[in-house]
């Protein structure tokens, strides 16, 4: 999803709710002017960000990428690259792979962190658990306080509830694939 149509869909849910943008700020803990450069599609927020944000609307950050698509009835079972729904951010790459249903009970990810990447500044935290397998490359997570290299071939398991951060320091891209339960992230 690009800049514009992340910050159209948070102005959006934002006027539903009938906050203003320093209401929606102070809620989610970031800075006024954060977001309205994010409404305005000026910067791209980062994951931890945005997750702060879809918090302020009950809602995760898988369910804010498939809002349009939760209006659809049919039920998808192929899901085409172009299809993928990136919940990212211009260093990392995170293609969700979904239909857009919330009975959907796993969450999918590809992703790709560019070279001297991260998730963010800060850990997240989220419900629920998480898997994924390094496909090239390697990647540093920091998680519950110890931190851990991953390279081509290792996979991680994760309680998602405890503070993880991902990190590639390396000069090439790391790609992985990664599944988390539930699908709100």
């Amino acid at each position: 999803m690009e800049n514009e149509q992340i910050g159209k869909n948070i102005s959006k849910l934002r006027k539903q709710q009938g906050l203003s943008q320093r209401e929606l700020a102070e809620k989610a803990g970031i800075t006024h002017s954060a977001i309205s450069s994010i409404e305005n599609g000026k910067v791209s927020p980062s994951v931890s960000s945005l997750h702060k944000i879809v918090n302020v609307f009950s809602l995760s950050l898988s369910e804010f990428f498939t809002l349009e698509q939760q209006e659809s009835r049919e039920v998808r079972v192929v899901v085409k690259p172009e299809e993928l729904i990136e919940i990212g951010s211009d260093s990392v790459s995170m293609k969700l792979v979904s239909r857009g249903k919330q009975s959907q009970v796993i969450g999918f990810l590809i992703e790709e962190y560019a070279p001297r990447s991260s998730t963010g500044r800060e850990q997240i935290e989220h419900e629920g658990e998480e898997v994924g397998t390094i496909l090239q490359g390697t990647l540093e997570l920091e998680y519950n306080g110890k931190t851990y290299q991953l390279k081509a071939g290792e996979s991680y398991i994760i309680d998602t509830t405890l503070p993880h951060k991902f990190t590639n320091h390396s000069d090439t891209p790391c790609k992985l694939i990664s599944a988390h339960t539930p699908t709100s992230f």
